[in-house]
């Protein structure tokens, strides 16, 4: 028995009928496998591992979105930073804020003391500080004393009363531990150095259960300080990827089958993005990089990136199909029609995105190059693994009708014939309206700030304003003093010096209060002096000095200065959250201790701050970089393709359009230039100019053919134009969903590549051809001998 099977096929050109014999014998599974071709064998095998593999390397993947984390390690302020930490505590520190009824009753002041207690035997927190832990320097019959501020141990020889006024009167207390009204208590965490979020993150929710078992959640009305901006920033992240990442893909694969309605497009599509994203991402834990707030964009970016591929892959196999061919042959003519501007695609994309690398700062840099890692694995999985499942599977004809693919050629006609027919106009109205706009992009701003990071309405937002009112600001910056021997920080001349820079200091108005080891000395003198208030200033005798710290038996005193009384820092609360605005401070002292420290005691900003404001400026040096750093590979790339230095300049003014658009927007809204926007301009550029490519591609081919360039130019948009809509419209309901997160960067990243992206869509629809037709339109005669673009 014999088993006759037919189909449409083509030969040489020619509509035919493709007939195929299978015996009995060959339709037995073991024979259907061994006939099956080496490259179909290969793919499967191929995709099957890049399912299991990465989904065994993620398990360890290293989520960590720390401060530090955007800082190289040998960056000036990382290491002052940890020069000073190898003494001192954290500054990166949560802070809890109580209010309520009978705060200084017996019944909440050993509830929290309690909770300090417990928390303190956590191994990952340092320190605990609250007014029933923290010294208190008094006078005493025989000089001075240093007691517990609230001594839970002797509660009833106080009234709440009383302990309300020692707590406020309490130099080091007043606006850290206790609202300058007295009507809050602040309990503050001070971890030891974690630079894991996630450990950050279980450790607040530890926390908080604490706080819940001590039952004074009822109390706790704020929770504030970097390990808590830290930890919502996490959340977010985490909220956004488990959101956005499948609501991109569901998307996509939504659109691929309304243009396309095929369930093959649809199913191999699913497998694509899911197996190149979760590669991608894998990368971080082969390189030991940690996933933060910049790598949460792969996953969104690098599915909306592959079904872009797609939709060329099959756009092609849709015009393959509606010409006859199925199988093998459909697939030879949809490669033949799209590899090589796939290939130029995938090495701009890759520029656009690989020069990232050419940024400073540690996350971004990672970004860019893993990305353009998962560019080159979209090229390989949609060019040459996906089209064998393909040739075996596809021999059913692709819709030709009640598509998506009608709405996309109308669009597209309607957009080219306008440049084609008025390119004139189409040109200087473009060129006029750029210009007037032009003035927007010198408003756009160089700043970041935490907070904004956040909606108004964020709990994270509206504790940090709570503490901001109540207590000191949550902004951290030390200024560290040294001097070269042992005790030259007992000199009274260096602590008048420090004490001279506390008062000046506190007098700006973005600081709202300053510690230092002078303080304690102070209040020692005051002490000893039975708490004569003319006595609250550094003593002139050394000797008077040494006696004191040779009486102390605090604790507190070496938060401050090491036991060796080399090193010191002045410890500042600024009440802004703004790199620009922290970078104003840093200035001004920076400008006051050079001219008021001498020779004998060396000084450095270093802390929070610092790390924050020093991002600013690595920030602009990226930005920088990799702009002209895609750019310019970009360019080289186009050079090389056509050949031409006239192609390659005219295949760049489409898409520097965008760029100089996205930085009108910003302008305009007053939209920063922060941590996510400074990666958006390379993103869009690198994405933008494929559609470009596959459009000039196209349109030079038809010309070194010998068909005239308006024509040309025609059938090019007829063929092409629908996959670069299509294409553009795909990517832009992808990013455009991640304008609903409610992580600013996140919205702003969706929002910017959208604007981008549209704007690259309009100027390649309108602008190129417009160009195309002014540069080429004259030419009559065939241009089969000709270079691509002769100018």
């Amino acid at each position: 028995m014999a088993i006759l099977t037919s189909h449409r096929s083509r030969f040489e050109g020619e509509e035919t009928v493709e007939l195929r014999v299978r015996t009995e014998q060959d339709t037995r599974l073991r024979r259907r496998l061994l006939r099956l071709p080496w490259k179909l064998y290969l793919s499967i095998v191929v995709l099957a591992l890049m399912i299991v593999a990465p989904n065994v390397l993620l398990l360890r993947l290293n989520i960590n979105n720390a401060p530090r984390v955007y800082l190289p390690v040998d960056a000036p302020s990382v290491r002052i930073d940890d020069r000073l930490r190898e003494t001192f505590p954290s500054d990166q520190v949560l802070l809890m804020l109580f209010e309520g009824v009978a705060l200084y009753s017996d019944g909440f002041l050993e509830a929290l003391d309690g909770l300090a207690r417990k928390l303190e035997g956590n191994p990952l927190i340092d320190k605990v500080m609250t007014v029933t832990t923290q010294d208190h320097i008094g006078g005493s019959d025989d000089g001075f004393s240093v007691t517990p501020l609230v001594d839970v141990e002797a509660l009833e020889n106080t009234r709440p009363a009383q302990r309300r006024q020692q707590v406020l009167r309490d130099r080091f207390a007043r606006r850290s531990l206790v609202a300058g009204d007295g009507s809050a208590l602040a309990l503050l965490v001070i971890p030891q150095e974690i630079d894991e979020s996630l450990t950050r993150l279980s450790l607040e929710d530890w926390i908080l259960a604490q706080v819940e078992a001590a039952r004074l959640t009822g109390y706790l009305q704020a929770t504030a300080g970097q390990i808590t901006v830290d930890v919502a920033q996490l959340r977010s992240m985490l909220r956004d990827n488990m959101t956005f990442i499948p609501a991109t893909v569901v998307i996509g694969l939504l659109l691929i089958w309304w243009l396309f309605q095929r369930w093959i497009a649809v199913f191999l599509g699913g497998i694509a993005i899911g197996v190149i994203v979760s590669s991608t991402v894998a990368f971080y834990v082969l390189f030991d990089q940690p996933f933060n707030m910049i790598s949460s964009i792969i996953p969104p970016l690098l599915s909306a990136l592959t079904v872009a591929t797609l939709v060329h892959l099959y756009n092609a196999l849709h015009l393959a199909s509606r010409r006859g061919y199925v199988g093998e042959e459909r697939v030879r003519w949809a490669l033949r029609e799209i590899r090589r501007p796939a290939l130029f695609t995938t090495l701009t994309t890759m520029a656009g995105l690989g020069s990232l690398g050419l940024s400073p700062i540690p996350p971004i840099r990672s970004f860019g190059l893993i990305s353009a890692a998962g560019v080159v694995l979209i090229y390989l999985i949609v060019i040459v693994v996906l089209p064998n499942l393909f040739a075996r599977f596809d021999f059913g004809p692709w819709p030709t009708r009640r598509s998506g693919m009608g709405a996309m050629d109308w669009l597209v006609k309607r957009l080219f014939h306008l440049g084609v027919r008025r390119p004139l106009p189409v040109v200087l109205v473009t060129l006029g309206l750029l210009l007037a706009a032009t003035p927007q992009v010198f408003n756009v701003v160089v700043e970041t700030n935490l907070q904004e990071f956040f909606l108004p309405g964020h709990p994270v937002r509206q504790s940090t304003d709570r503490v901001d009112e109540k207590l000191a600001g949550t902004t951290s910056l030390d200024v560290v003093f040294w001097t070269p021997r042992e005790g030259g920080l007992k000199s009274p001349l260096r602590l008048a010096q420090i004490r001279a820079f506390q008062v000046w200091v506190e007098k700006l108005p973005q600081v709202d209060k300053s510690i230092s080891h002078a303080d304690f000395i102070e209040e020692m003198n005051w002490g000893f002096h039975a708490e004569d208030v003319r006595y609250r200033q550094v003593p002139t005798d050394p000797r008077l000095i040494s006696q004191y710290l040779l009486v102390y038996d605090g604790d507190n005193l070496f938060d401050f200065v090491d036991r060796e009384y080399r090193t010191a820092h002045v410890s500042l609360n600024l009440n802004v959250h703004s790199a620009n605005r922290i970078s104003e401070v840093m200035e001004q002292i920076r400008a006051y201790l050079g001219e008021h420290i001498d020779d004998g005691m060396s000084w450095e900003i270093a802390g929070f701050g610092r790390l924050f404001a020093d991002e600013e400026d690595l920030l602009v040096q990226g930005q920088i970089y990799s702009l002209w750093g895609a750019l310019a590979l970009i360019f080289v790339l186009m050079l090389v393709q056509w050949r031409s230095l006239g192609a390659a300049l005219l295949c760049m003014i489409p898409n520097l359009s965008p760029i100089l658009l996205i930085f009108v927007v910003m302008g305009f809204f007053g939209i920063w230039l922060d941590m996510a926007t400074a990666m958006i301009a390379s993103v869009a550029v690198g994405i933008a100019v494929d559609d470009t490519i596959h459009v000039y591609h196209g349109f030079i081919q038809r010309v070194r053919e010998g068909i005239s360039p308006v024509v040309a130019i025609a059938r090019t948009y007829n063929q092409a134009g629908r996959a670069v809509v299509t294409t553009t419209v795909i990517l832009c309901a992808q990013f455009a969903i991640l304008i609903s997160s409610e992580f600013v960067p996140t919205a702003h990243f969706g929002l910017l590549t959208s604007v981008g992206l549209l704007a690259a869509l309009f100027f390649d629809l309108t602008l190129l051809p417009a160009l195309l037709v002014l540069i080429y339109g004259w030419r009559e005669r065939p241009m089969r001998s000709r270079k691509p673009l002769e100018i």
